[in-house]
């Protein structure tokens, strides 16, 4: 304890009243950091404060900061730094609200589950395969391609025999909605 006793004496002033702060506070138990960590927070603070009196003082046309300059840079740091919460009567009347309505049975355990045709999960959409066309040589294309300007009709049909071949596949649709 002597040797405690002792690095307190070469101990900073401001550390032994951050010290003597957590002591009052109740606070016994603590790393060493942590006395470092709230001096450089409060020499920030101080140094921010005095930063906009001086700005502040020079506005107003001083030629020194004065009290009125700290406590205006106080003010503006608290009201822009700090917000209060609401009052508890207000509180506890949103809580009230929130209370009155009834939170949703649960049939079984565990997560319940929306409706089927609400998710995603289930199958909702058609799907049509086309035909697989065979291969044609490059002659061939250019056959096919002289036919095509001949006789147009008859590519349309070979074109409609060929949808109406395509396999399709199906699925049933979540939520069918009439007919």
């Amino acid at each position: 304890m002597a040797e405690r006793e002792e690095g307190e004496e070469n101990c900073p002033r401001d550390a032994k009243i951050v010290k003597s702060l957590l002591k009052s506070m109740g606070v016994e138990e603590y790393e060493p950091r942590v006395i470092h960590q709230f001096l450089e927070l409060w020499y920030r603070y101080v140094v921010d404060v005095l930063s906009d009196s001086q700005v502040y003082s020079e506005h107003a046309g001083k030629n020194a900061i004065d009290c009125d300059d700290v406590k205006l840079a106080i003010q503006t740091k608290v009201n822009s730094s700090f917000s209060q919460p609401p009052p508890r009567e207000i509180l506890l009347e949103l809580a009230r609200n929130r209370n009155k309505v009834p939170l949703p049975k649960s049939i079984a355990p565990g997560i319940p589950l929306p409706p089927e045709e609400d998710t995603l999960i289930s199958p909702n959409y058609q799907l049509a395969i086309p035909k697989k066309q065979p291969h044609h040589t490059a002659e061939e294309t250019e056959d096919d391609e002289e036919g095509a300007s001949l006789n147009p009709p008859q590519q349309q049909r070979t074109d409609q025999q060929h949808q109406e071949t395509s396999p399709k596949v199906s699925f049933s649709l979540a939520g069918k909605r009439g007919g």
